[in-house]
């Protein structure tokens, strides 16, 4: 059997490698080569990169290395291929030259914050994303393999498009077949024009809309400074199943680009104070990558944007095997100035009186009175309880027909938006999120855990659920449990798969195969994950299912925790 599996092996291999000598040998000598460079690129100046890397990526007149002067990317983008270079190419670079020439690539050849903007999500790790493909075709083309995030973080001159092609062709043979082709059925004319095929149409796309130049980069490229972050930081945060966190972060520089950092975060729910030592580099005058360690959780990894006038950092800390675990966290400099961050409710019910509120800040007044606080129309501080610098205790009153919606926290004029919602009742409630991915591990691999929310909702003016002036009232205490999903007769996935407790965190189960489950399969499957809540301000019991998929353990992993000095 194993001789068997082995020939078959080599001769899907064999065909997929000769498949890739007919496509690339098919070319029309009096059509241009697409591989051939025809735009003018970016010149690489920095003599550190120019000693390592052009003993292979020759230099032009113009002082342009070859394949490099054509690519911009992320960080991350420009520490992936380095490192490629270093496995497959043998590129000898200690960790302090490669961390100086990612610096150099990512800010001469990086991205302009527009250009992030819309894959923030897959820079910061969040585990899942609902993407906008355009056609299916490049559907199939990249992302049968990896997020279409992927390719649109990097942009290339359209011969480097084509190159990447060539590329994924070289190193991936099945590729070709697997994503990259449309095969004509058995019995179609051979003569018959041949449509585009998905990875022709995916370089073109790419071609058009993520080429080396742009607007964006052009204007971010003429601004950017070597900004420095150093000083006191005001934090707020959140992350699922732990609620809201409020502290401080002190940034010292110690070299362009690097900073050492002090955090402390505080959680409102059990007053856990978690104390985070780090270093952090920032490229591209925006790009903040960060590292820090804390008792309680280990080693976290930093993304985070800063904003032109260095005044604001915003990003997710995160950590575990899958980096499923977080905070969504927000910064604001610290101007010796009163500041308001956020306040420990998250929502408060029509017709409240003495509502406790506890309003987390910094340089808050002694002398603060009720008129000095504004919460918005039907909302008002009843009585001020205590005042210290950093935390001001009231009591709160709403109307019984005040509006339902988000509401700011207003201190002497100092304000913070969206701090806390007000509602009547209860309307329905979701689970962030709707559908998620776990995986089993154990032997193999570590496990990727999914830990959920249920968010409660009003449905705001309209009265209707699900549209757009719908009310975010926050995590709720549901009761959580896991149902059979009906995919195929018999596989009784939930008693496998593993396990969710009345947090609502999901455990899988070890990794397989389990000689209890039929023909011996590995603990993998699909259900839904459900929460419930019967709260006395639901108009009615209400109930919300996320699907989940518990898959095997993922090999293959596009991450690069180098460039936030982790490794």
């Amino acid at each position: 059997m194993r001789t068997r599996l082995t020939s078959t092996l080599l001769l899907i291999l064999a065909t997929a490698a000769l498949a890739v000598c007919e496509d690339t040998s098919k070319t029309d000598p009096s059509k241009p080569d697409p591989t051939a460079e025809t735009e003018g690129g970016i010149p690489v100046t920095d003599r550190l990169t120019i000693a390592k890397c052009g003993g292979c990526h020759t230099a032009d007149a113009y002082g342009n290395l070859s394949r490099i002067s054509w690519i911009r990317t992320t960080p991350e983008g420009w520490q992936e291929s380095i490192k490629r270079m270093v496995q497959l190419n043998g590129l000898n670079l200690g960790p302090d030259d490669a961390r100086q020439i990612v610096r150099y690539l990512a800010n001469e050849h990086g991205l302009a914050p527009e250009e992030t903007q819309p894959f923030r999500w897959s820079l910061e790790m969040r585990q899942v994303q609902t993407e906008g493909i355009p056609t299916p075709a490049i559907q199939r083309a990249c992302t049968t393999c990896h997020s279409l995030a992927k390719p649109q973080t990097w942009h290339r001159s359209a011969a480097e498009w084509h190159l990447l092609k060539n590329m994924h062709i070289g190193y991936f043979p099945l590729s070709q077949f697997v994503a990259f082709s449309d095969h004509s059925p058995p019995g179609t004319d051979p003569n018959a024009p041949k449509p585009k095929q998905p990875v022709d149409e995916a370089v073109d796309y790419f071609s058009k809309n993520y080429g080396l130049y742009s607007s964006a980069w052009s204007n971010w490229r003429a601004q950017m400074t070597d900004a420095d972050p150093s000083g006191h930081w005001l934090l707020t945060a959140s992350a699922p199943g732990k609620g809201k966190y409020f502290g401080e972060m002190t940034v010292t520089r110690v070299a362009p680009g690097e900073f050492k950092t002090e955090t402390t975060l505080t959680g409102v729910r059990d007053n856990d104070k978690l104390v985070l030592p780090g270093k952090s580099f920032l490229y591209t005058g925006y790009e903040w990558r960060g590292s820090a360690k804390s008792a309680q959780l280990g080693a976290l990894r930093q993304v985070m944007t800063l904003t032109p006038d260095q005044t604001t950092l915003q990003g997710r800390w995160f950590w575990g095997a899958y980096q499923e675990f977080g905070f969504t966290i927000s910064a604001q400099r610290d101007n010796a100035s009163t500041a308001v961050l956020g306040t420990d409710i998250i929502s408060l019910p029509a017709g409240a009186k003495g509502e406790p509120m506890k309003i987390y800040g910094q340089h808050f007044p002694a002398d603060l009175e009720p008129a000095d606080f504004d919460l918005g129309a039907g909302v008002k501080v009843s009585q001020v309880i205590s005042v210290d610098p950093k935390a001001v205790s009231v009591t709160v009153d709403t109307d019984p027909k005040v509006f339902a919606g988000k509401r700011r926290i207003a201190v002497r004029g100092h304000v913070a938006n969206d701090a806390f919602s007000v509602y009547d009742h209860v309307e329905y409630i979701k689970i962030t999120a709707e559908t998620a991915l776990a995986h089993v591990g154990g032997t193999v691999g570590k496990k990727g855990f999914v830990q959920f929310e249920a968010h409660a909702y009003s449905n705001g003016l309209d009265g209707l659920p699900n549209t757009a002036d719908d009310v975010d009232l926050g995590p709720i205490n549901a009761k959580w449990s896991i149902e059979e999903f009906i995919a195929h007769n018999n596989d009784h996935d939930k008693e496998f798969v593993g396990f969710i407790d009345q947090t609502g965190l999901f455990t899988p189960s070890q990794d397989g195969p389990n000689p209890q489950r039929r023909f011996s399969a590995d603990n993998i499957g699909d259900i839904w994950v459900v929460a419930k809540y019967a709260g006395k301000d639901a108009k009615a019991p209400l109930e919300a299912k996320s699907y989940l998929v518990v898959a095997i353990p993922d090999f293959l992993r596009f991450d690069s925790p180098e460039v936030a000095g982790t490794k």
